[in-house]
């Protein structure tokens, strides 16, 4: 039965991978592989002779002794907990996807294209770096791209010149996502999850992470995509006055989030909601349009229209929601049974061995520089589930710190390695041989620099 459920999830990965050449949304094998697979042991869990703690991490003792019933009992407690976890991680990235539709809604990110005042393609190089850098890690790396792209499609007008700010983009996003707590969904899976703090995790991975961002950029600045000037378009007029003080707010609000999980110690989903209600009562009373929650006749529909509120949440990526869904929750069937507990502990016993016990981990360096390319290659998301089921090292080891930067990092070598990817190839059609051939390097000088600067600081200090 447990190379049946492998067999079923390598599977769903593949379709996962490829799901451009399927042309069905991953969010559908997904979504069947943890049906199916939880549904499988659900039919074989007399079979079963190991049983996985995830609350305690450790594997339980005799569990092929338990009856029937009390096995049943632990499947339900567990797939409730991986439900629990899970649900944490979807409603903090909802609460955090409405702010930023709010703000876009008052058309707040036009406040940025004000910052670029020149006319030298090196220097809007620059500027775009390191605005990707920074708001990646305040509203999280997809959605910097998509905001930066839109801004930069109204300034740079040769699209030859664009898809080479566009992979730069990519770079520094990626970038600035791996520091922040809130800045990839990874890096929140590992807040979350109790396997980073805030501060220590800023303290390990803002360098690495900033010289991941500036080599590639500093690299590209010399090539000749990156010389003389562009002709800017003439500025247009911001569809609301409420633009700049939706944008400051809305992002002083996610930035609160952390704040308030150190200081309350609770989930960070609290905070995020907490919020999401302050920017959304701010956004009400902006917009002059009646908020009634209870309304169910047929002025909802023209409410939905005026209210910023209703018309965020109604331009959320749920797709992204499922699909977060489906492969966290198969990634946890996989746990439960103490495979990827028992793949670690393979892992550890079969590496060579790069690390010291300055480094606070009995795991190679060499595995989580592998799991930052493997990356690239497939979703970042399920890598860093598997790490949460297969360590059990404490909070802010190094370990984690070094997973958050990989994962976080090198998925920008291949157009398809990161959600910023994907979204800047949908947007400019950006050909995955041409990014493979001009940005790719860049991106893996970028990444290999980063991990150098993350392991001298680790053994400097």
């Amino acid at each position: 039965m447990e190379t049946l459920l492998v067999v079923i999830f390598v599977i769903g990965y593949l379709a996962i991978t490829l799901e451009h050449n399927l042309k069905i949304d991953k969010l559908i094998p997904a979504l069947a592989m943890m049906a199916v697979m939880w549904a499988l042991m659900s039919f074989g869990i007399d079979g079963f002779t190991t049983w996985f703690d995830s609350g305690e991490h450790h594997l339980l003792e005799n569990f092929g002794t338990f009856g029937h019933e009390e096995k049943m009992e632990l499947l339900e407690e567990t797939l409730l907990h991986h439900l629990g976890k899970t649900a944490e991680i979807l409603v903090f990235l909802l609460g955090a996807m409405t702010i930023v539709e709010i703000i876009d809604y008052f058309d707040g990110f036009s406040t940025i294209k004000s910052f670029v005042k020149t006319r030298s393609k090196k220097k809007i190089l620059w500027i775009f770096s390191f605005l990707a850098f920074i708001l990646s890690a305040i509203i999280d790396n997809l959605t910097a791209t998509i905001v930066l792209i839109s801004i930069l499609q109204k300034i740079v007008k040769d699209r030859d010149v664009r898809l080479w700010y566009a992979g730069l983009i990519i770079i520094a996003a990626n970038a600035g996502g791996a520091w922040s707590p809130i800045g990839d969904v990874t890096t929140t899976m590992l807040w979350i999850g109790d396997k980073v703090s805030t501060a220590m995790l800023i303290e390990h991975l803002l360098v690495p992470s900033l010289v991941c961002m500036v080599i590639p950029s500093l690299i590209a600045s010399f090539l000749p995509a990156f010389k003389g000037e562009i002709d800017v378009e003439e500025e247009d007029g911001a569809k609301s006055k409420f633009g700049p003080t939706m944008l400051y707010l809305g992002l002083g609000a996610i930035v609160f989030v952390p704040v308030f999980k150190t200081v309350t110690h609770l989930p960070p989903y609290v905070g995020m909601m907490l919020s999401l209600a302050v920017v959304s009562t701010f956004a009400e009373i902006y917009s002059s349009s009646k908020f009634s929650i209870s309304n169910v006749d047929q002025d909802s529909d023209d409410h939905a229209h005026h209210s910023p509120v209703h018309s965020a949440l109604t331009k959320i990526e749920l797709p992204s929601i499922l699909f977060f869904l489906g492969i966290l929750m198969a990634v946890a069937s996989l746990e439960s049974l103490g495979m990827l507990f028992n793949f670690a502990e393979g892992l550890k016993q079969g590496m060579p061995l790069m690390g010291t016990e300055m480094a606070g981990t009995q795991v190679s360096d060499l595995v989580v520089l592998l799991l930052g390319v493997g990356s690239a290659v497939i979703d970042n998301v399920p890598l860093v589930a598997a790490s949460l089921g297969m360590f059990s090292e404490p909070m802010d080891d190094q370990l984690w710190h070094f997973i958050a930067y990989s994962a976080g990092t090198g998925g920008s070598m291949l157009i398809i390695g990161s959600a910023a990817g994907v979204v800047a190839m949908g947007m400019e059609k950006i050909d995955f041989f041409w990014y493979l051939k001009k940005i790719s390097w860049l991106a893996f000088v970028g990444f290999i620099a980063g991990a150098i600067c993350y392991m001298v600081m680790r053994y400097l200090f």
